[in-house]
């Protein structure tokens, strides 16, 4: 078993120069928790989480479209290649106690990420083909479908009032009179 057979592909990446509201976007989207960062030539730059997007905008007070990736994204990352055994890679991430890699090809190009919990399966259960059935809950960047036709989910009913209040205008609350502030 190589990293190429466990990294969840493809790689969702966004650019330095996006503001925020990408990635954050992004993770929604494709139900994940970090996405590489890619310069110009396409070559790996960084990663952001979404701890660090929330913790942007809360510590900085602004909105997300006005803050830029690269003022945030962790800049020293461990990438890997497709190559290596899952031993060797997580020896890596203990080293630089790291829970995700981003895996890039021979120009340094995203196109997979691994997570430490499909390392700990494959570590528990060797040779696991980790297809989606057999993988943990989301926790880094994969295709999936989109989470409106995901009727039933309890992660997507929770969220559903929270998509409904966004789509209407806020209104100002009143206070009663029963309730003297």
């Amino acid at each position: 078993m190589r990293v190429q057979d466990l990294m969840r592909r493809p790689a969702i990446a966004c650019h330095v120069h996006d503001a925020l509201s990408v990635p954050a976007k992004l993770m929604w989207d494709h139900d994940c928790g970090v996405i590489p960062v890619v310069r110009d030539d396409g070559e790996l730059a960084g990663m952001i989480t979404d701890r660090e997007i929330c913790m942007a905008a809360y510590t900085q007070g602004r909105p997300l479209h006005q803050i830029l990736v690269n003022s945030v994204m962790a800049r020293h990352v461990i990438p890997a290649n497709p190559d290596p055994k899952p031993g060797d890679i997580e020896r890596s991430m203990a080293e630089h106690q790291v829970r995700r890699v981003p895996v890039g090809d021979e120009d340094e190009r995203p196109v997979g990420v691994l997570p430490l919990g499909d390392l700990a399966i494959e570590s528990v259960e060797p040779d696991t083909q980790m297809t989606d059935a057999s993988r943990p809950s989301p926790t880094s960047c994969r295709p999936c479908p989109d989470r409106a036709s995901r009727s039933g989910s309890r992660r997507s009913a929770a969220r559903a009032p929270r998509q409904a209040a966004d789509a209407r205008p806020a209104r100002p609350r009143r206070r009663s009179s029963a309730h003297p502030s």
